[in-house]
């Protein structure tokens, strides 16, 4: 975990301009480590550091990064540094960088890559989100089948600094289909003379470009596998992908199963990026769906209306209150419990996320008061009650939003597994205590 003398440490060695200090620094952390200081720098102080590093891991460091802050240290930068750094990352994280960004900045950053490559990279920018081809690297091995084994080792040699993997040699036709492929163990066993179309193996696994990426990593994961080609329909070779991405296109599933879960959609971006509007548009369909399963509660009640009085009315909404509530209280909880795991959401942040979730609560809770409102009218139990009914609602829904936004850190913060308790507690705690707020605005509001 970075910490603040390290920031601090770093900014000094920036500051004595001596690349020895530098060097000795960097040379103390991993690449993902440095890219969690790059965040912490201000911004003429990143680009006075990636512009110190050495092309190959400025590059790494850069892929760590958001695509916002790629491209405003290479758009900022020279352009000798910015184009140094394109041609050091691995191609996908190129591609996914250029569709991330407008067009016309695409456009002058792909100026800066050598012809061939840009045209690659452009190959891979057409395929859809999510699907094999848009995760595919075209720093691969490619070889003849007709080469001999001292031949490609060679060949290895020579481009394998570029490569994303040496272990696997990719076999192609004349064409760029993909006939075979040869680990890097067969052919250091092999004798130097022997031909690739004898040792290769020519039953491999492979995928299509436009397959999905969760299809992708099933298939990775069945066959035990650290890297699988990506081919056309036509058979041609687009690129490899390797077990470090399919790696994060698991985590990045896990992140969306867990926020469905709770009844979310799933955020694109890392929660502090998403406004408490934005919040708002991927929580209220759910919201509404649960709120109109649980209505049917109140035509039940309803049916024996006639054997209560209008007091007893109120007793209608009781399942329809505490349910939006603990709806409400699931989706914060689900939301913060995945920020947590993933380090986005800190103890610490307890003041921001209580700002966001409540200003959250308010536009979820009106929403949800005029959709209650509406349900009264239709049950036809009044005016006066309906309001009772509506104006808890909103208060239901703020405070379920601020117990689930404090509950889950205070229980990180004791040791305690928020994603173990919270769910349970978040609803024992809003049924009880929701119902404390509707019979006293109930009192209140009709003077019982």
């Amino acid at each position: 975990m970075v910490q603040k003398w390290m920031i601090q440490d770093l900014k000094d060695r920036l500051a004595d301009q001596k690349r020895d200090g530098l060097n000795e620094f960097l040379a103390r952390f991993q690449p993902y480590d440095l890219a969690e200081m790059l965040i912490e720098l201000e911004e003429s102080e990143q680009i006075q550091f990636i512009a110190k590093l050495p092309a190959a891991l400025g590059a790494e460091i850069l892929e760590y990064a958001d695509p916002e802050l790629q491209y405003r240290i290479l758009d900022r930068g020279t352009k000798e540094t910015a184009a140094s750094m394109l041609n050091e990352m691995s191609s996908d994280k190129v591609a996914d960088l250029l569709l991330a960004i407008h067009p016309h900045q695409a456009g002058t950053l792909l100026e800066l890559l050598p012809a061939d490559y840009r045209e690659k990279i452009s190959a891979l920018m057409q395929y859809p989100p999510e699907s094999a081809g848009s995760l595919a690297t075209v720093d691969y091995i490619a070889v003849r089948n007709y080469w001999t084994v001292e031949h490609t080792l060679q060949h290895v040699r020579k481009v394998g600094q570029d490569a994303e993997m040496v272990s696997y040699f990719y076999v192609l036709d004349n064409n760029g289909k993909l006939v075979g492929i040869v680990s890097l163990k067969q052919a250091i066993l092999a004798k130097a003379g022997a031909k690739l179309e004898e040792i290769m193996l020519k039953d491999f696994v492979s995928v299509s470009a436009r397959m999905d990426q969760r299809e992708v990593a099933t298939i990775l994961s069945n066959y035990d596998l650290v890297a699988l080609p990506v081919v056309s329909e036509e058979q041609r070779m687009i690129g490899i992908i390797t077990v470090d991405d399919l790696i994060d296109v698991i985590h990045e599933e896990a992140t969306e199963d867990f926020q469905k879960m709770g009844g979310s959609q799933p955020l694109e971006v890392p929660y502090f990026k998403n406004s408490f509007w934005k919040l708002f548009r991927k929580r209220i369909a759910w919201l509404l769906v649960l709120f109109v399963a649980e209505a049917y509660t109140g035509n039940v009640l309803r049916y024996f209306e006639d054997t209560l009085s209008e007091v007893i009315a109120l007793a209608f909404f009781i399942p329809l209150l505490v349910g939006t509530g603990g709806n409400t209280g699931t989706q914060t909880v689900t939301t913060l419990v995945r920020a947590l795991a993933l380090g986005e959401v800190k103890p610490k942040d307890i003041f921001r996320v209580v700002r966001k979730e409540v200003a959250t609560g308010l536009i979820l809770g009106l929403c949800m008061g005029a959709a209650t409102f509406l349900r009264a009218q239709l049950l036809g139990v009044g005016f006066d009650i309906g309001s009772v009914v509506a104006v808890t609602a909103i208060f239901i829904v703020i405070w379920a939003s601020l117990i689930a936004a404090v509950l889950p850190l205070v229980l990180h913060k004791l040791r305690v597994d928020p994603a173990v308790v919270s769910g349970p507690f978040i609803t024992t705690l809003v049924d009880g205590t929701g119902l404390i707020i509707y019979f006293t605005l109930a009192k209140l509001m009709l003077n019982l």
